[in-house]
C-alpha cells in the first residue's frame, strides 16, 4: 500500500519541477524577444496615428483650403506635378476629403519614385518628397524590422512566436496560488522591490496577455516565412479571395503589390489583368476616374496607371471601414470593369485576416480602436521594464541569473515537447527554439553537470 504523505510529496515535487522548467523557457522567450517588443510597441503605437501624424508633419503638402470652385480634372493635376517632377505619371491617390491634396507619383529616368502634391482646385504643385518618403513610412519600416534588412525582417515571425511562448508561459507561472492568501491580483510592496515589479508584471500581463497575443498573431500575415506561405494557401483556394471573380478574364504575372507599393494583405499577390479590348488610344486618367466614381469607388483611393498597351487602370481603397474594401480593374481602352473585388467577396480565411489586421492597426472601430491598441503597446513597454528590473534585483552579482534547472531535468524537454507544436505551425519559431535548446545544454546544463560530478 502506497504511503499518502510520500505521494503527496512526489506530486509536489512534480509540480515543482514543472514550475521550474517553464520559467526556464519564459526567461529565455524574454531574454529573446522583450528587445524586440520595446521597439515594436513605440513604433506600433506611433503608427496607430499614421495619418495624424502624417497630416500635421506634412500639412503644407496634404493639406490645402476648400474654395467654391470644382476640382480640376486630373489630367490637369498631373500636368503640374510633372512641371515640378520630371518623368513618368505611375499612380495617383485621390484626396480623402475636400481639404486634402491630391497625391501624383512620378518615375523618373533612373526609376526612382517621388510623390508630387497638388492643390486639386488651383492646379498648384505644392511639393515632393520620395515616395514612401513620409516619417510614418520609416515608422512602418522600423515596426516590420524592414528597415534593417531581410534578415532581421524574418525576426518578425520569430518575435511574434516566441511573445505568444512569453505570455502563454507567464500565466502558467501566475496560476498558483499563493500559500499567503492574498489575492492573486494584489500588487504587494513599493517600487523599490523586487515584489512591487513581480506583482505588477503579473498583473498587467494578465489582462493585456489576450491583446498582446492577438497581436503577435495578427502580426504574422506580415512574416517573410509563415506570412507568404499562407497567403499562397489562402489565395489558392477559396478560403481567400475566390478564383470564380475573374475566371473569365486574361491575367498577367504582375502581382497587385507591385503595380501599388502597398495593398492589403488578401489581394498583395493578386495578378493583374491584361485590357482585353483595342483601339488607338487609353480612355484616360479623367474618363477612367469618372468611371471609378461612378462606379461608387470611396474617395481616397490609389489608381494605378496602364504600364504597357496591355496594362490596365488599377484601383483600390482600403478605407477603416471594411466593408468599403474594393479593388477594381478598368480595361485601358473600352473602360470596361474587368474584376470589381470587395471586402464581401473574399473567402472566410481572408475576411478573418484582414478584420484582425484592421483591428491591428488600430482601423476598425475608430479613435476607440487607436486608444485601446495603443494601452496595450504601452503595457507592453512595461512589461518589459518589469521584466528587466525583476532580473536585475533576483541576479547573482556577475552571473546572468539563468532560472535553476528543476532536478528531474525531463521536465525540460516535456516542455520543449510541448512548444513543438507551436514549432510546427510556425516552422522559424521551431528552428530558434532548437537554437536555444542546445545553446542552454552546452553552455549551461553540461557545465553544471560536471560541476556537480567533480
Amino acid at each position: 500500500m502506497s504511503n499518502p504523505i510520500s505521494s503527496a510529496s512526489h506530486r509536489a515535487e512534480n509540480t515543482h519541477a514543472l514550475y521550474r522548467a517553464v520559467w526556464r523557457w519564459h526567461f529565455y522567450a524574454g531574454l529573446f524577444v522583450l528587445p524586440f517588443i520595446v521597439l515594436l510597441a513605440i513604433t506600433g503605437g506611433a503608427y496607430l496615428f499614421r495619418d495624424e501624424i502624417d497630416n500635421f508633419v506634412y500639412s503644407d503638402l496634404k493639406q490645402v483650403t476648400s474654395p467654391a470652385t470644382p476640382a480640376l480634372p486630373y489630367s490637369q493635376q498631373m500636368a503640374a506635378a510633372r512641371s515640378m517632377q520630371d518623368g513618368t505619371v505611375v499612380k495617383l491617390t485621390t484626396p480623402v476629403t475636400p481639404t486634402s491634396s491630391t497625391e501624383i507619383t512620378i518615375a523618373d529616368a533612373a526609376g526612382a519614385r517621388h510623390a508630387v502634391y497638388v492643390n486639386p482646385y488651383t492646379g498648384k504643385a505644392l511639393g515632393e518628397m520620395a515616395d514612401r518618403g513620409t516619417i510614418m513610412w520609416l515608422i512602418r519600416r522600423l515596426h516590420s524590422l524592414a528597415e534593417f534588412g531581410t534578415f532581421p525582417n524574418a525576426l518578425i515571425e520569430i518575435v511574434g512566436g516566441w511573445t505568444i511562448l512569453l505570455v502563454l508561459t507567464g500565466i502558467y507561472l501566475w496560476w498558483p496560488k499563493r500559500v499567503d492568501g492574498t489575492s492573486r491580483l494584489a500588487i504587494r510592496g513599493k517600487p523599490a522591490t523586487r515584489r512591487w515589479w513581480r506583482d505588477s508584471h503579473a498583473v498587467i500581463g494578465l489582462f493585456a496577455g489576450f491583446f498582446i497575443i492577438f497581436l503577435a498573431t495578427t502580426g504574422m500575415p506580415w512574416s517573410v516565412f509563415w506570412g507568404k506561405y499562407a497567403n499562397q494557401f489562402a489565395n489558392g483556394t477559396p478560403t481567400g479571395y475566390p478564383s470564380g471573380v475573374r475566371v473569365d478574364v486574361p491575367l498577367s504575372t504582375i502581382p497587385m503589390i507591385d503595380a501599388f507599393g502597398t495593398t492589403g494583405w488578401t489581394t498583395e499577390n493578386a495578378p493583374l489583368p491584361f485590357s482585353v479590348a483595342t483601339g488607338p488610344q487609353a480612355i484616360g486618367i479623367d474618363a477612367a476616374t469618372q468611371k471609378l466614381n461612378n462606379l461608387g469607388l470611396t474617395q481616397g483611393y490609389a489608381v494605378s496607371l496602364p504600364n504597357g498597351p496591355r496594362g490596365v487602370y488599377s484601383a483600390s481603397i482600403y478605407p477603416d471601414d471594411l466593408s468599403l474594401q474594393r479593388v477594381i480593374h478598368l480595361d485601358q481602352y473600352s473602360g470596361q470593369a474587368l474584376i470589381d473585388m470587395s471586402y464581401a467577396d473574399y473567402g472566410p480565411l481572408g475576411r478573418g485576416l484582414e478584420w484582425g489586421i484592421n483591428v491591428h492597426m488600430g482601423q476598425e472601430f475608430g479613435l476607440a480602436n487607436q486608444i485601446f491598441m495603443l494601452m496595450v503597446c504601452i503595457s507592453l513597454i512595461f512589461m518589459a521594464v518589469s521584466a528587466g528590473a525583476m532580473w536585475w534585483k533576483r541576479r547573482p552579482n556577475g552571473q546572468m541569473g539563468v532560472p535553476p534547472l528543476p532536478r528531474d531535468i525531463r521536465k525540460i524537454y516535456g516542455v520543449m515537447a510541448i512548444l513543438a507544436i507551436g514549432g510546427i505551425i510556425f516552422p522559424l519559431v521551431g528552428l530558434s527554439m532548437i537554437v536555444i535548446l542546445l545553446l542552454d545544454l552546452v553552455f549551461v546544463v553540461r557545465p553544471r553537470a560536471q560541476l556537480r560530478n567533480a
